[in-house]
């Protein structure tokens, strides 16, 4: 079989939306972390599927990627990497919940949400992003297709506007990556 059609598409369709991201967008969502990192809130993040292991991605490159040899630390706090905490309130409440239960007492006002839904339209996002707006704190919106609800809820927007679940999370870890290259480059000089 000769794939090289099909690939030479799928990496064409990828710079494509990489060439016509809002680095405007993506700007004040990275000031919006460094604005937590400079006064030491917590950041927490989630997301379902391929989005939770964005959401742990982020969480390993912030916490340790940029900050190993630095006293002062960016506090990021997964959501989806405690299990038995997800299946706890899954089992005992909802899946809806698996989010929002977490943050509900925990989140403040000048902490930060990245809440990751390709769709932007996950219930249990949506809810997370809910009880962050209860408690006045910030959120981030990491979107693929037109996004959703979780575009509306969010008050900065890292957003992928295509209607394709493999791109969009491709172009999720770039904003990792990316994020990560540019403060690893501003803190440890």
């Amino acid at each position: 079989m000769d794939f090289t059609g099909k690939i030479r598409s799928y990496y064409k369709t990828l710079i494509n939306i990489i060439e016509n991201l809002d680095v405007g967008q993506l700007n004040e969502a990275m000031n919006v972390l460094y604005d937590a990192y400079e006064r030491e809130s917590d950041v927490y993040i989630c997301g379902n599927g391929g989005s939770a292991a964005t959401a742990s991605h982020f969480q390993n490159d912030f916490n340790k990627g940029v900050c190993y040899d630095l006293p002062k630390k960016f506090h990021f706090r997964c959501l989806n990497d405690n299990v038995a905490t997800m299946m706890a309130i899954a089992n005992d409440d909802s899946y809806e919940k698996v989010f929002s239960k977490q943050l509900e007492g925990n989140i403040k006002k000048n902490d930060v949400l990245v809440a990751i839904s390709g769709s932007g339209n996950s219930k249990n996002i949506i809810a997370a992003c809910e009880e962050a707006k209860k408690a006045g704190a910030k959120i981030i919106g990491v979107s693929g297709y037109d996004g959703g609800r979780l575009y509306e809820l969010s008050d900065y927007h890292m957003h992928c506007g295509i209607k394709n679940m493999q791109i969009v999370e491709d172009v999720h870890m770039t904003f990792d990556h990316m994020m990560m290259s540019v403060f690893c480059e501003l803190l440890n000089k």
